[in-house]
């Protein structure tokens, strides 16, 4: 008689059983120490130490861990490590590609993991983190494995605007892997250690004879201020990890829900009433001195918090998270420390994905404009300004969050226009005293105005004399034309506003718009076909 017959045999005891517990702890701990043994030496941590990391302690539950050679004598990881956890108390989805199986290659069954994993996150309306580090797809799969890529992508695309979707670039990610995480909401990048590219050193050195490293072909740091790919760069796996989580902390987990609301204090309230109300000694009065704009963000918003977004692109405007009496929104401000705050195409696709990602999950904008107009010359016109500078007109005319803006000291233009201003669908408008609204500043328009007076004025009584009589003209256009008056008139801007009231004006107007809905009716349409 066997030992699981005997009468007082359990499972727990069943020879079946021991024999299970025995081989599969001989299994993980073989495989635990050999990717230990592959990443350790490079500063790096192995697929299952990264999970650990990211979500709160004990909070793991691993799906499908032996899928593809089940779970008898042959028992083996495959390249990727998928499963639920939470972070913060909040439930995620979230897979970790393993570099010691195989260079971390996507086949059959890693792709079918990672697509079961999609559709249970949708299915669960909750966050996905997607930890990367993979040599790209299994060749000896071949096609086999180019589909598993297309099935991702299909269910990345299926996911977004439903729930946050963040990838963490952590190693290789190469070829076809890349649009991945480029279909995703955020992309995270580890300085040393991540790469992305669609062709690699080796095929760009064959193909065009140009030799160039991995690092300054798709290193994080041309993706985090020249391609914009990556959205924050990481210093090392640590700091990554951390992001995740800090942005977690501002979104919602899933566009029908509602983010997260923050306990806030009388305590905190009076401090970040007595930092609100400095805020106008950082803005220097004249139009054309530069300022730091996140200090103005930072005075306003509570406890100074602000989470840039793409901090090292497009510098020219700042995007972020923030909180408002406990309640995250997202941030848009022009940096006129950068250009003068000027909009380029980059920063228009910087805002305009920014602001579509707020409205997809919820979000209220609060804008900042200080703005001169649009970066003029051949290069950006040549670059597409018109057809990439409309997505930001795209974007806050199809938003239906609440929208608030605050201009600061000046808008022009179709800058003005674009930024968040009442006619394209902003809620609440408001500016500082002095604050500069018209087609030109002051100086450009006399100059084209009264460019024949002044011609000859300088002709009959010279030089000196034309400047005296430009500056008179600029004087008397600026008290008639550009100040706020007309703009309140017409119902542009709803209100004058003292500096050290923003705040209070800002937490005041997101309470009165709370409770907004989209009730537009629409003719039926299956989307809008904006400039891409």
């Amino acid at each position: 008689m066997t030992e699981s017959t005997t009468p007082d045999a359990t499972m727990a005891t069943s020879a079946a059983t021991s024999a299970f517990r025995e081989r599969i702890a001989r299994a993980d701990a073989q495989a635990e120490e050999h990717a230990a043994a592959r990443q350790h030496p490079k500063g790096k941590h192995t697929a299952r130490e990264r999970i650990a990391m990211l979500l709160d302690a004990d909070s793991f539950l691993e799906i499908g861990r032996y899928s593809g050679s089940g779970a008898g004598e042959g028992a083996r990881p495959s390249g990727v490590v998928t499963g639920f956890g939470q972070i913060g108390g909040r439930q995620v989805a979230v897979y970790s590609q393993d570099f010691s199986v195989s260079g971390g290659a996507l086949g059959t069954v890693e792709g079918d993991k990672i697509v079961r994993l999609l559709d249970d996150a949708m299915r669960l309306s909750i966050p996905v983190i997607g930890l990367i580090d993979s040599g790209g797809a299994k060749i000896q799969e071949g096609v086999a494995a180019l589909r598993q890529y297309g099935r991702i992508f299909n269910r990345t695309c299926a996911a977004s605007g439903l729930v946050p979707q963040i990838s963490v670039i952590m190693g290789p990610c190469a070829g076809g892997a890349v649009y991945s995480p480029a279909l995703t909401d955020f992309v995270i990048a580890t300085r040393e250690a991540s790469h992305m590219f669609v062709t690699g050193p080796d095929v760009v050195r064959a193909v065009t004879g140009e030799r160039i490293s991995a690092e300054e072909l798709g290193g994080a740091d041309i993706h985090g201020s020249v391609t914009g790919v990556v959205h924050y760069v990481a210093e090392d796996e640590d700091d990554a990890l951390d992001q995740v989580r800090t942005l977690l902390a501002y979104l919602p987990s899933s566009s029908d829900q509602e983010a997260p609301r923050y306990a806030y204090e009388d305590a905190d309230r009076a401090t970040d009433r007595d930092a609100a109300a400095q805020v106008g000694s950082l803005v220097p009065a004249s139009p054309r001195q530069p300022y730091d704009v996140t200090a103005v963000v930072s005075a306003v918003v509570d406890h100074g918090e602000l989470v840039q977004v793409q901090e090292d692109f497009a510098a020219n405007v700042v995007v972020g998270f923030a909180c408002f009496e406990g309640r995250p929104v997202g941030v848009v401000a022009n940096q006129p420390l950068v250009d003068a705050g000027t909009l380029d195409v980059d920063a228009s696709e910087k805002l305009a994905r920014f602001v579509r990602f707020c409205d997809a999950f919820g979000l209220p904008v609060v804008t900042f404009v200080d703005v001169p107009g649009y970066r003029p010359g051949a290069e950006q016109e040549h670059a597409g300004i018109i057809r990439r500078g409309a997505k930001v007109i795209n974007a806050y005319a199809s938003a239906t969050v609440p929208l608030v803006t605050v201009v600061l000291r000046k808008a022009y233009g179709g800058a003005y226009i674009v930024m968040g201003s009442k006619a394209i669908g902003a809620d609440l408008n408001f500016c500082w005293p002095g604050a500069e609204i018209a087609v030109l500043g002051a100086q450009g328009a006399v100059g084209i105005i009264h460019r024949r007076d002044l011609q000859q004025v300088r002709e009959e009584a010279g030089e000196q004399a034309a400047a005296a009589e430009q500056q008179r003209l600029v004087d008397e256009y600026t008290q008639t034309v550009i100040n706020p008056d007309k703009a309140v008139a017409i119902g542009e801007i709803d209100a004058v506003i003292a500096p050290e009231d923003t705040r209070t004006v800002i937490v005041d107007s997101l309470a009165a718009l709370a409770e907004k809905r989209d009730e537009r009716r629409t003719p039926y349409r299956k989307h809008d076909n904006g400039p891409l």
